[in-house]
């Protein structure tokens, strides 16, 4: 982990943390929520030894990088934008991307935005959703699952800032990377983020390091720059209604945790499985069903996704 270098990178107005180690083809890895570069800390490692640049940013909102106050900076054009302009700043014209939960959104739409910069894509854990032209993103899910789904009760500002307020930094950590329930994830009004069940042992792929790492973070930054990520949700669909009906035509390897919350989405394993998904990403060559794992995959079932990775990426 001391060989991995930090740098500042200026990009599109905000200042941008980067972690960075190895040398060859670059690879760009991008996080999720509640997360930080370093839940790619195993990939970084493993695949430097294999001959790859490998580079994890702080995406904006979180961690080391600037978080712009208003929701309305935290559009899937914003972060695409960064992302572009990391590239540009290191004289990058194509990588390999890699990519979970809120990173995966972005990766898809840095997919049908600049197709140009990217070799191949491996995504996690979020599949590809077409834009749909008749309603908005949380109206959908609001529909779905109703009001108390995490995704609507994180909509209201400072909302479910005032419930992660009652809960230290660790113990929100904890919530998120030990929780294993495939049910969709549900918060109260009443009883609030404390009612959220989820183991408080850790794991085996985690250690106190490692949540104390994160926790530290979270700690200095508070949430919000990441929960403007689910605010600008309906603003992005507002704005990209140009690529409405685009299909994603990089080469793609798809991977979910059969416990993966995502997947257990009403619907999406016939859509993954049954030709859906396929006819939205046509150049998808392999999905990948890990068993007995949760959400945070990548961390979960390190060696196996970093294998995924290498098998696939090495072929471009």
């Amino acid at each position: 982990m001391e060989k991995i270098e930090h740098t500042t990178v200026p990009t599109n107005g905000i200042n941008m943390h980067v972690a960075s180690i190895g040398s060859g083809p670059p690879i760009l890895f991008l996080h999720g929520f509640p997360e930080l570069w370093y839940s790619w800390r195993h990939q970084l490692l493993s695949l430097s030894s294999r001959g790859y640049r490998c580079i994890a940013p702080d995406l904006r909102g979180f961690g080391d990088t600037d978080a712009p106050p208003s929701a309305t900076s935290y559009t899937a054009m914003h972060i695409v934008g960064d992302l572009v302009g990391l590239l540009d700043h290191l004289r990058i014209e194509k990588v390999f991307l890699v990519a979970h939960d809120w990173g995966a959104v972005i990766a898809w739409w840095f997919c049908l935005f600049r197709p140009d910069r990217v070799k191949c894509l491996v995504n996690m854990s979020v599949a590809f959703s077409p834009r749909n032209p008749k309603r908005k993103p949380v109206d959908g899910l609001r529909a779905l699952f109703g009001d108390d789904y995490y995704i609507c009760r994180f909509q209201e500002p400072g909302e479910a800032e005032a419930y992660f307020a009652g809960l230290d930094s660790v113990s929100i950590m904890k919530k998120f990377l030990t929780g294993r329930s495939p049910a969709p994830p549900r918060i109260s009004k009443e009883v609030g983020f404390k009612g959220w069940k989820s183991g408080e042992t850790l794991a085996p792929w985690l250690s106190e390091e490692d949540i104390n790492y994160f926790a530290s973070k979270f700690d200095k930054t508070g949430f919000t720059g990441g929960l403007n990520y689910y605010r600008a949700l309906d603003l992005t669909w507002e704005l990209t209604a140009p690529w409405t009906g685009v299909q994603i035509k990089v080469p793609v390897k798809f991977i979910v945790g059969d416990l993966d919350i995502t997947y257990h989405t009403p619907g999406i394993k016939e859509y993954i499985h049954n030709g859906g998904f396929k006819s939205q990403v046509p150049f998808l060559q392999e999905v990948v069903v890990i068993e007995g794992a949760a959400h945070f995959i990548n961390q979960e079932k390190a060696d196996e996704c970093s294998a995924h990775i290498y098998d696939f990426i090495k072929k471009f």
